[in-house]
């Protein structure tokens, strides 16, 4: 029964990518923040948005003060995801608080044993709640921040806790044009497993750096991920091919190709007006879930914000495979209307 519970979600998270489905958590790693899911999937240098210290806890600044962003994600195969995040500056002295809760919810699924018989239905979610916070060190554009997650997972009767953390450092100037960032994401302990054996959670260490060009409405944001394991590549089996004799030659990735994987690029037109426009390229995702007997366009994100007052509504369209895509909501609200 519990091999059969876990492939199922082996399989689900081997949708969003190759390494899916070998760490606890993996969950941590899919974007719930529709402008990060536009921008390609992991934006590092977005200092003004409320949701971005889920994934890099050194742009927690004043300016997030009293904003609030709730998040919903319409993922593949019927998943729903989510997360709500908010800020608060405590003082200007101590700096500003934040705070983050992440879900999932797999719905109604179907158990059977080992022989395949059915088993009754069942449900599972995966849960998180962060704590961070960042330092300006004094007389510099340097932050340093950190953000301590409570993890817990559930399948059917099987439960999983874990704690994690995330530890970045960002230069950034409100006089510069540019911001670089380095992150060390989800290093942690799985406190207790679904099963005798531990697993690792998703650890990741990324880099990132962001460019608004002078005198043009666009800014770039560009993110070298994965820095902690080289190879991530996996053969696409679309690429496979068998020779008359039934020899199967897998598709071979060569330095370059791998190379390629590890990035992934997004543009913002208009980033500072009531109304912008985002498209994003994520190599990794092109390059595992293209087909050769159609163009899929994976890899291709896309969406807009637009700003209300105190509201600003964020969507997102992720591009996975002809079967099915993602669309990420995103709802920011102002509850001071006040920047200091």
């Amino acid at each position: 029964m519990k091999i059969i519970i876990r492939f199922i979600f082996l399989v689900s998270f081997v949708s969003y990518s190759q390494v899916g489905g070998e760490k606890v958590f993996s969950f941590l790693n899919i974007p719930t923040s529709a402008r990060q899911a536009a921008l390609g999937g992991e934006t590092l240098t977005m200092f003004d948005d409320v949701n971005q210290p889920l994934w890099n806890p050194s742009t927690i600044t004043r300016y997030m003060d009293n904003d609030i962003a709730v998040n919903y994600v319409n993922y593949l195969a019927g998943v729903n995801m989510g997360s709500v995040t908010y800020a608060h500056l405590i003082n200007r002295r101590f700096g500003t608080l934040h705070a983050g809760i992440q879900y999932v919810d797999y719905g109604e699924l179907i158990g059977a044993d080992e022989d395949g018989q059915e088993t009754g239905n069942f449900t599972a979610r995966d849960l998180a709640f962060s704590v961070g916070y960042a330092y300006n060190i004094p007389w510099t554009n340097f932050f340093v921040g950190a953000n301590v997650k409570v993890l817990s997972s559930k399948i059917e009767n099987y439960t999983s806790q874990g704690l994690a953390m995330d530890v970045g450092i960002l230069y950034y100037s409100d006089d510069l044009p540019y911001a670089f960032t380095a992150v060390l994401r989800n290093v942690g302990y799985q406190l207790s497993p679904f099963d005798e054996v531990r697993e690792n959670l998703p650890l990741e260490i990324a880099v990132g750096a962001s460019y608004k060009v002078e005198d043009v409405p666009l800014k770039w944001h560009v993110t070298i991920n994965n820095l902690q394991r080289w190879d991530i590549s996996v053969p696409n089996p679309s690429e496979r091919q068998t020779d008359l004799n039934g020899n199967i030659t897998n598709q071979d990735i060569n330095f370059f190709n791998n190379a390629l994987r590890h990035l992934v690029v997004g543009a913002e037109f208009f980033p500072d007006k009531g109304f912008n426009l985002r498209v994003g390229y994520n190599f990794r995702r092109a390059a595992e879930l293209k087909l050769t007997e159609t163009r899929t366009f994976a890899g291709i994100t896309a969406g807009f914000g637009l700003k209300m007052g105190k509201f600003k509504l964020d969507y997102a369209y992720t591009k996975y495979h002809p079967a099915d895509n993602t669309s990420t909501f995103t709802l920011h609200i102002d509850l001071s209307r006040r920047r200091l």
